[in-house]
This record gives structure tokens, C-alpha cells and sequence, in this order.
């Protein structure tokens, strides 16, 4: 890429005030482009058209914003090599996952065209004689969205599809690690047939573009996805406004493996779970909760199937384990393996930073032992391919530590054990669990969210998005006697 990418504002592509460069992570002198940076005055741009735009998208028939967004779809779903390739390239997941995510991005947007169709109110009779009542929801307004590198296609896509499917308008600033995948989506739904200004790009720094966009009594809605001090920093500016928010924080997700649990499955489970996507996930499980009576066993198998995962550049044949996402990203992990070792754990593998064949942010997986949950590394989102394992000696103990946390997003059991698993589905204080399956992965026509430090405000994906991206109205009408 030769000329720098821009910004998409009020239907048109615009040059910012600055640019920064955007670099593989598997390969450092593989430049993937420059992009633009917006101005405060190009963020106001955005805002005056989006209010203009949102009205019009809002009279928009059902039929016709449902082709939208099933074009959008569609065409994601069909460039999903293409476009896979591209973020994995940015990222640093295997290519795998990259081209997965992509696909998934797709069919969120084909989920949401049909929601376009099912949007459906509800009528009642009054307690007053003659007057009849409805209730339907409308269009929030424009929705601020903001989304992370970890998942850049994917996570903004849940934002984004509906909160076009149920009238608004867009504002989108993405991460500033992953700019080319945010670019390429906004080509995709530049072309469709959608008012100037409908839907905007602002890149930009989180300092200035992102916390003026928040601070914007022209915002109606903001949905963020990332860490809990901005989470919180962002709520706090909303309030001011009484701005609705959404937000999805933190996480420490446990795996729970009990004595009569698959161990061939437990570890693969786990493995995946904890260092797939590098561990960057708020869905990872890095806390491994064993019973004693199958530690061992499960140690031995876990170790050995961390040293067997294949790090290497993203886009390598047989790769499972790509880079991290960037040198401070690297810093910090490499941090987090000095401070479980101050902290007494054992690093019984992994956990260190090494070389490949072309100069990137490569680091293998991790495994602590001898860990209790009140160190730090039990406490904290490390966003890490690092795990670590929690000795119980009970089912009881395991779910007590499970739900030991500020964070509740998901948690998993493995047991054969019907009982036990039904007692930790209606007993594990997350919003996501899962039994006999990892953590991470979720289907996108159900809600998403947790608990505690991990989520704030109205769940996403599935039906319950309307929550957060509609307003609910009331009408009584006294249609009087016929002549």
C-alpha cells in the first residue's frame, strides 16, 4: 500500500491531521499500510451527518435495509480468505482463525438482515375502558461504537449489524493496532445502498477522538468492548450526558476439571482454550481448576501439549500459535511471567520470548503450577498465552474459586458427572458457561455478556441487542365510538 488509507466521513473519504503505520506482527518489515488520523472537527463532521442520516436509514422499508445488510454479509462471508488473510496479517491470529473470523463477521450482519423482518411490537387492552395500547420500539439515535484489535472484524461487526438493523446511525473508531481490517469493512458498507453519513470511520487515538466521542451530548448510545479502567473511564463521561451505554470489560475465566473428567479432552480443552488467538481473548481460560485426584495426570498431559503447539508467523502452515499483537503487548506478558514467579508459582513451561524466521512478537505458551487464586496472576487479565493451574480438593472448592473474582464472564466444567454439571450451570456466577466445552467460542443469535467487572448495561448478539440498540415507546389511543 502506497497512499495512506482514510477516514470515511459523511459519505465521503477524507484525509486526517496525521497518519501512523500499521505493521505485521509476525514479519516487523512487512508494512501493511499507513492510516489516517481524524481531526476533532472531522469527528463533528461525522456527527452532523449521522443525525441527518439516521432520520432517513430510520424511514428506510424493512425489505430495503435487510438487502443491505445481507449484502454486507454476504460479501464478507465470500472474501473470507481474502480478508482472513489480511487480519491475521494485521493481527497476529493463525490463518485459521483469521479467515473464521471473517466468516463469522458475516453472518452476523445475515443474522441481523432478518432480524430487519421480526422487528414486532406488542398491543393491550387498557384498564381504562375504550382505549387500547401499543408498544413498539424505535431507533436509539447514533450509537458511538468502539472495538478492539483482538477480534477487529468480528466484535465490531455484533455492534455494528444491529444497530443498522434497528435504525441507527454509526460513529465506529476501531483499535489503532488493526486499521486495515476496519478499513476493508467500511469499502464493504460504503457501497451499499445507505444515506451519506450513516455510517462513519473515525480513526484516531483513544485520548482524543475516542474520549470526545464519548464526551459528546450528540451520542446517544456507546458500545465498547476493551479493558475495565476505560470501560469505567467512559462511563464516566456518558453519565454526564445520561448516555446509554453497553460495555464489555475484563474477564478471568476458570476451567473447572474434575477427577472423572476425559482428560484427553480436559487438556485439549484447555490448550485451546488458553493459548488459542495467543490468549488474547476475553473468553480465554487462564485459570485451570484441577482435582487433585487428576492433577498430575493432567499436568503432565497439559505441559506437554503446550510444548508441542507450533509458534510461528500467522500465515505459516501448521501454525497454532501466532504472535502477540505488539511490543507493548509482548512487555506486559513477559512482565506478567516475572510476577508469577515472584509470586511463588512454578513455570513449568513456555513463557518466553522467541525468535522465527522473520523478526515478530513471537512468545510460547505458558503453563504456572502451584498457584493459589489470590495471586496477582489469578487475579488480572493478562490477555496472554499463559495459564494457570488451581490444585483443588473438591467440586465444591473448585466452584468457590470459579466464582471467586471481580470478573464473571464465563467459566467451564469438565465432568462426566451429571449432577455436578448441572449444579455448576445454575451455580457458576458468570454469563457464559460452558460444560464439556472451552470457554471460548460462542454462537451469535444468543446473548453475550457476564457479570461483575466483565460487562456493564444491556447483553449483545442474538435478540437481546434490541435492549441496548432500541428505545421502547408506548402509545394509548382512544379511537372513540363508531357512527
Amino acid at each position: 500500500m502506497g497512499q495512506t488509507q482514510q477516514n470515511f466521513i459523511a459519505g465521503q473519504w477524507v484525509a486526517g491531521i496525521g497518519e501512523v503505520e500499521n505493521r505485521n506482527p509476525s514479519d516487523l518489515s512487512d508494512l501493511i499500510g499507513t492510516y489516517a488520523q481524524a481531526s476533532s472537527d472531522q469527528l463533528e463532521q461525522a456527527l452532523d451527518a449521522a443525525a441527518v442520516a439516521q432520520k432517513e436509514w430510520a424511514g428506510y422499508g424493512m425489505e430495503r435495509k435487510q438487502a443491505v445488510l445481507n449484502a454486507i454479509g454476504n460479501e464478507l462471508m465470500a472474501r473470507a480468505e481474502e480478508l482472513g488473510t489480511l487480519l491475521s496479517r494485521e493481527e497476529g491470529k493463525p490463518l485459521a482463525e483469521g479467515k473464521g473470523e471473517v466468516f463469522r463477521a458475516g453472518q452476523f450482519f445475515t443474522y441481523y438482515a432478518a432480524e430487519c423482518l421480526r422487528q414486532l411490537g406488542e398491543n393491550a387492552d387498557s384498564v381504562r375502558p375504550g382505549i387500547e395500547v401499543d408498544v413498539r420500539r424505535e431507533p436509539i439515535g447514533t450509537v458511538a461504537i468502539i472495538s478492539p484489535w483482538n477480534f477487529p472484524t468480528a466484535t465490531a461487526s455484533w455492534k455494528i449489524a444491529p444497530a443498522l438493523a434497528y435504525g441507527n446511525a454509526v460513529i465506529w473508531k476501531p483499535a489503532n493496532v488493526t486499521p486495515a481490517s476496519a478499513v476493508a469493512l467500511t469499502e464493504i458498507i460504503s457501497r451499499q445502498d445507505i444515506p451519506a453519513g450513516l455510517f462513519n470511520l473515525v480513526m484516531g487515538a483513544g485520548r482524543d477522538v475516542g474520549q470526545r466521542l464519548v464526551e459528546s451530548p450528540r451520542i446517544n448510545a456507546i458500545s465498547f468492548t476493551g479493558s475495565v479502567p476505560v470501560g469505567k473511564g467512559i462511563a464516566a463521561a456518558a453519565v454526564q450526558n445520561l448516555t446509554k451505554i453497553q460495555l464489555e470489560m475484563g474477564s478471568k475465566n476458570a476451567l473447572a476439571v474434575m477427577d472423572d473428567a476425559d482428560l484427553d479432552l480436559a487438556v485439549s480443552l484447555a490448550l485451546g482454550g488458553a493459548f488459542g488467538g495467543s490468549g488474547q481473548k476475553c473468553t480465554a481460560s487462564s485459570r485451570l481448576i484441577v482435582h487433585a485426584g487428576v492433577h498430575d495426570a493432567f499436568v503432565e498431559k497439559l505441559v506437554k501439549g503446550a510444548e508441542a503447539m507450533k509458534v510461528d508467523h500467522a500465515l505459516a502452515e501448521g501454525t497454532q500459535i501466532g504472535p502477540v499483537v505488539s511490543d507493548l503487548q509482548l512487555n506486559e506478558n513477559l512482565a506478567y511471567v516475572d510476577l508469577g514467579k515472584s509470586e511463588g508459582a512454578e513455570l513449568a513451561c513456555g513463557g518466553v520470548r522467541v525468535e522465527r524466521a522473520t523478526e515478530g512478537y513471537y512468545m510460547t505458551p505458558g503453563v504456572f503450577l502451584n498457584t493459589t487464586n489470590g495471586m496477582r496472576i489469578n487475579r488480572e487479565e493478562m490477555f496472554a498465552p499463559l495459564a494457570a493451574v488451581i490444585k483443588v480438593d473438591s467440586y465444591d472448592e473448585a466452584l468457590a474459586i470459579v466464582n471467586d473474582t471481580n470478573f464473571g464472564l464465563t467459566a467451564g466444567i469438565v465432568t462426566q458427572n451429571l449432577a455436578r454439571a448441572t449444579h455448576f450451570r445454575r451455580n457458576a456466577r458468570t454469563g457464559v458457561v460452558t460444560v464439556n466445552l472451552p470457554t471460548a467460542g460462542t454462537d451469535y443469535h444468543v446473548p453475550f455478556g457476564g457479570r461483575g467487572d466483565s460487562s456493564y448495561g444491556p447483553r449483545e448478539q442474538g435478540t437481546y441487542a434490541r435492549e441496548f440498540y432500541t428505545t421502547v415507546k408506548t402509545a394509548y389511543i382512544a379511537a372513540g365510538t363508531p357512527e
